[in-house]
């Protein structure tokens, strides 16, 4: 996963879909690739509608589109952000769909940058630290006792061996459930949005959203971070989030990660 270098071809059908977000007699609107995934599906930032005297301005949307994921799908997605939506800040829905081949889901913008924004990747400590807090702060809002989705390790194993995955031996006996909370999902660091003032303003991408330990959570948000940023962040991260670090519980939920 990464954000696009060089020029990247705009589908026909992403074209279609952002040219319906905009108003009749506006001019064509402006796509700019800012994410490419492991599938090759991409997300567009589209921008419609253009500045006026009478004060209104542009309006901007997220549009993912890419093939169709058999681990996750974004109608699934949508589905989560709208329980989310009401307990923390997550983009709101738009619209949702799916061809033979592919899926696409719209939705509002929302304020703030990715902690992998070039902003942010010239202050690493910085987004280490947002990313940290944000992740705690979403633990701590989102309400375990009426979460529809799930996100345990059984969960996350049977969908690997519905996918043909198979998984070590060693993997299949998890160590036991610290804090159940509901989890991201896929809490890289380039899915939390970070705040003019470096601090977290809400997050994205929870297509696997769901109930689990607080570690697989933390595990994959620490290990990214050298990914992102370069060896040296990790504990800056975890002691944001506000725990000492359990080596038995992060190595656990990183070998899942890898596995999965």
């Amino acid at each position: 996963m990464s954000i696009p270098a060089g020029p990247v071809r705009v589908p026909a059908q992403v074209l279609r879909l952002a040219r319906e977000l905009g108003a009749p007699g506006e001019p064509e609107p402006h796509l700019t690739p800012v994410w490419r995934n492991g599938l090759g599906g991409l997300t567009f930032r589209v921008t419609t509608g253009k500045q006026l005297a009478t004060g209104n301005g542009p309006r901007v949307h997220f549009l993912k589109h890419g093939p169709l994921d058999p681990e996750t799908s974004m109608a699934q997605e949508a589905k989560r952000l709208a329980w989310a939506a009401p307990h923390t800040p997550v983009p709101r829905v738009v619209s949702h769909g799916k061809d033979t081949t592919h899926e696409w889901l719209i939705t509002e913008a929302l304020d703030g940058l990715s902690a992998v924004d070039p902003r942010w990747l010239a202050a690493p400590e910085t987004a280490a630290r947002a990313v940290g807090q944000g992740l705690r702060a979403l633990h701590d809002a989102l309400p375990t006792e009426n979460c529809p989705f799930d996100w345990s390790v059984h969960a996350r194993l049977t969908n690997a061996a519905q996918r043909g995955i198979d998984v070590p031996p060693a993997l299949r006996d998890a160590p036991p459930i610290d804090r159940l909370v509901v989890c991201h999902g896929d809490a890289c660091v380039p899915n939390t949005l970070l705040d003019d003032a470096g601090h977290p303003s809400g997050h994205v991408d929870l297509g696997a959203l769901g109930l689990g330990d607080f570690w697989a959570d933390l595990a994959v948000a620490s290990m990214s971070t050298e990914w992102n940023y370069g060896p040296g962040y990790e504990a800056t991260l975890i002691e944001a989030y506000g725990v000492e670090p359990d080596r038995e519980q992060l190595a656990y939920y990183r070998a899942l990660w890898n596995a999965t």
